[in-house]
């Protein structure tokens, strides 16, 4: 859905919702309000409520959607991101997970921007975007967890979106196709100790999240998002790790959404791949009174055909068996039972390295993820996996 609060879920959350929503924009509201001394006055985004007359382009109902074309920027609409998650290994054994998010807000409607004049000339630093970049590391067999982010308006080259071919980019981090049909990408994004570089192809085609795309968040009109996945893309390089290469290779998960409305307050975000070939992605929207939000919150199975599956919030139980809780004192989830009897999972979710909060602009937690079988229950295959979890709205802001 979407990394923030994003609309969910990382080729991937702030994301309407969305990481998740679609749940991944409202991650990342904070961080728009730090930037207007930067981009100018910031109008009221709406990012946590309001309506949805807002001058942009508005997800009302399904639509077709078309690839590559649809990889790439959409402009008319305020918000939406590219999200890749991935779990990693190395040569020499060890264990790494990742998240590389790039998210695109819009501050006023309108794709044409005349410049400003000023005494020297014209100005190159007016826009009326604003693009924002999460890039973590989990480093397991060290217990370490690094993340950053990067801010920067979408002129003068600092940051931006084209297609075709794709290319998102927030200052030196990007993400760009290598392939006409946009299935092979480079991934590019470094921090203080760490600079992942990646190679990556689609090993299936882009899946179709909610009603053939359209995602709804919740009965308000305009609160929904257009939302894909692809949830298996193969990924090799490089990752230096205090400036000494290590070959990795490993499995990625990228989602994109993009849409207009306010975005939900919290969520649980899940992106499991299963090891018979399968993939399991659900978003568990919550009340204001914590309990979620069982019309709205969906989800999608992906058998290892690539035939996919909506899942209701009724067709998804979610136990949570342990908690973490931070310096702070803010308690998260931290161990889950997932079941979904209708297509044989009963699974035991739990994180590589329990600390995966970024104490980004929003605070929440991201990060690598081990399944394994439960005890299980009848008709339940017994699979294992790795995957990613998002859970926004734990923290205090």
């Amino acid at each position: 859905m979407v990394r923030r609060q994003r609309v969910m879920g990382g080729w991937g959350v702030a994301v309407q919702v969305m990481r998740r929503l679609a749940a991944r924009a409202v991650v990342l509201c904070g961080a728009l309000v730090g930037s207007a001394l930067a981009a100018g006055p910031l109008p009221d985004l709406g990012v946590l409520g309001g309506g949805v007359d807002n001058g942009f382009a508005q997800v009302l109902g399904a639509r077709v959607l078309e690839f590559p074309r649809d990889h790439g920027e959409h402009a008319d609409y305020r918000q939406e991101w590219w999200y890749v998650t991935g779990n990693l290994d190395a040569a020499t054994g060890e264990r790494f997970g990742f998240e590389l998010t790039f998210f695109r807000f819009a501050l006023a409607p309108g794709t044409e921007l005349t410049s400003v004049a000023t005494e020297g000339g014209v100005s190159r630093w007016r826009t009326r975007q604003i693009y924002m970049g999460h890039f973590a590391i989990t480093d397991v067999g060290r217990q370490r967890f690094r993340f950053t982010q990067k801010l920067a308006r979408g002129a003068a080259g600092l940051s931006g979106a084209e297609n075709p071919p794709l290319h998102v980019w927030v200052d030196d981090w990007s993400l760009a196709a290598t392939s006409r049909d946009d299935t092979r990408w480079k991934m590019r994004a470094a921090q203080g100790g760490y600079e992942l570089m990646l190679d990556a192809q689609a090993l299936m085609q882009p899946v179709l999240n909610g009603d053939q795309g359209f995602s709804r968040k919740s009965e308000q009109p305009g609160a929904a998002s257009y939302y894909y996945s692809i949830p298996r893309v193969a990924v090799q390089g490089t990752l230096l790790r205090d400036g000494k290469p290590l070959d990795v290779h490993g499995l990625a998960w990228l989602d994109r959404e993009w849409g207009s409305g306010p975005l939900h307050r919290g969520w649980d975000w899940f992106a499991l791949q299963m090891s018979d070939g399968s993939s399991f992605m659900f978003y568990a929207l919550r009340k204001e009174d914590g309990k979620r939000d069982p019309v709205n919150s969906s989800g999608t199975w992906t058998s290892p055909t690539g035939q996919s599956r909506q899942l209701s919030s009724a067709d998804v139980q979610i136990d949570v068996l342990d908690y973490w809780t931070n310096a702070r004192g803010e308690r998260y989830p931290g161990h889950w039972r997932v079941r979904v009897p209708a297509v044989g999972i009963d699974v035991d979710v739990r994180p590589a390295l329990q600390n995966q909060e970024l104490t980004t602009s929003t605070r929440y937690w991201e990060g690598a993820v081990d399944v394994t079988a439960a005890s299980g229950e009848a008709g339940a295959r017994a699979v294992s996996g790795r995957g990613y979890v998002e859970l926004v709205g734990y923290a205090g802001q």
